[in-house]
């Protein structure tokens, strides 16, 4: 993303450089509804002025849109919004405040969607490069459990990876036994994700997400080949002013992808996030660490029961290393629905 589009996140280096703070905080929300409303509950109900207000909690606002009949996808200032009959996604950058909208998000969701309950919570992130310039409740993930505590009484937080190198924070809703929400149904949707987080990027492809090197958006898009990952997207992209970019791309049964750009040398960051369903993530990896050449990576893959990636996403497991990338951690999680797997990646010393 563009250094210049979030104030809170700059400060200058020691070469002048503004830094940005380019990792998410993501945020995942599955509702539901105990009523008998539950078949005209929609989350795409809530009016975009209220939408738009929510942002504004958030520290961040609506640069675009694009919709179908199963997605609203939202590219914002800093990342991500999308927004589908049940699910709620918001994933931004630099020093936004995401975890703030949640108690007026779970009001909108009652008076303009619909829904009751909160089925299940997803929230994440990597751990940053400047943790002290985030605003409260994100200076630190103890911050961010104790708030997400006061609002899930069933939540749990976990850090995967080595805490004191790279590392990936994650909280979700995983009661004990006796308090055990009933899981969902196999007649009810299957559900993936796929992201990859990566960072020292090849600078002479990072140099393509600025505006001296792209006239706009869809230059970039095409000279590096964002097009070409995921084939059949709508996408709707941006290049920010004077560098950074966003994506998202959307199909037709409601599947998204989206990718965001910090393109600065000194702290290079790219993520990259899909819901498409695989027999095997084997393919989009590589054409995704071809695309941007990272020096480290973290991926993770959420499946529940339903998806066709529940078994095969343990190939991560088995993979000790993907073309120049050794992998260095590896751990798998059972969560009350969903499956994580959890891996980081280094590249082979030169």
């Amino acid at each position: 993303m563009a250094a210049t589009e979030n104030i809170g996140s700059i400060d200058s280096m020691s070469d002048g450089v503004q830094f940005f703070e380019g990792a998410e905080k993501l945020l995942e929300i599955w509702f539901t509804t105990a009523n008998s409303n539950h078949k005209t509950a929609d989350l795409r109900k809530i009016p975009r002025s209220k939408l738009e207000s929510l942002m504004k909690i958030v520290r961040c606002e609506i640069m675009s849109f694009v919709k179908n009949d199963q997605i609203d996808a939202y590219v914002l200032s800093e990342s991500s919004m999308f927004i589908s009959k049940r699910r709620f996604i918001l994933k931004t950058c630099g020093t936004t405040t995401p975890l703030l909208c949640l108690e007026p998000l779970l009001l909108m969701a009652e008076q303009y969607a619909g829904f009751t309950e909160v089925e299940d919570i997803f929230y994440s992130r990597k751990n940053f490069k400047r943790p002290d310039l985030q605003v409260m409740p994100h200076q630190h993930f103890d911050q961010e459990v104790a708030l997400l505590d006061s609002l899930f009484p069933d939540g749990a937080g976990y850090c995967l990876g080595a805490v004191n190198r790279d590392c990936w924070y994650f909280y979700t809703l995983n009661p004990m036994p006796q308090t055990r929400l009933p899981a969902r149904s196999p007649s009810e949707e299957a559900d993936q994700t796929l992201e990859i987080l990566m960072t020292d990027l090849d600078p002479e492809i990072m140099s393509i997400f600025t505006k001296e090197e792209c006239l706009n958006a869809t230059e970039a898009t095409k000279r590096a080949g964002i097009d070409k990952i995921v084939a059949n997207m709508v996408i709707d992209d941006f290049l920010f002013e004077p560098c950074g970019y966003s994506m998202n791309g959307v199909t037709k049964n409601g599947c998204y992808m989206t990718i965001h750009i910090t393109p600065e040398p000194d702290f290079s960051y790219v993520s990259f996030e899909t819901n498409i369903p695989s027999s095997s993530y084997k393919e989009i990896i590589n054409k995704v660490l071809d695309t941007f050449n990272p020096g480290k990576f973290t991926i993770t893959v959420f499946a529940n029961q339903q998806s066709p990636t529940k078994d095969t996403s343990r190939e991560l497991l088995l993979l000790n290393q993907i073309g120049k990338w050794q992998r260095r951690d590896v751990q798998m999680c059972n969560f009350k629905n969903y499956d994580l797997i959890y891996a980081f990646f280094c590249r082979f010393p030169s």
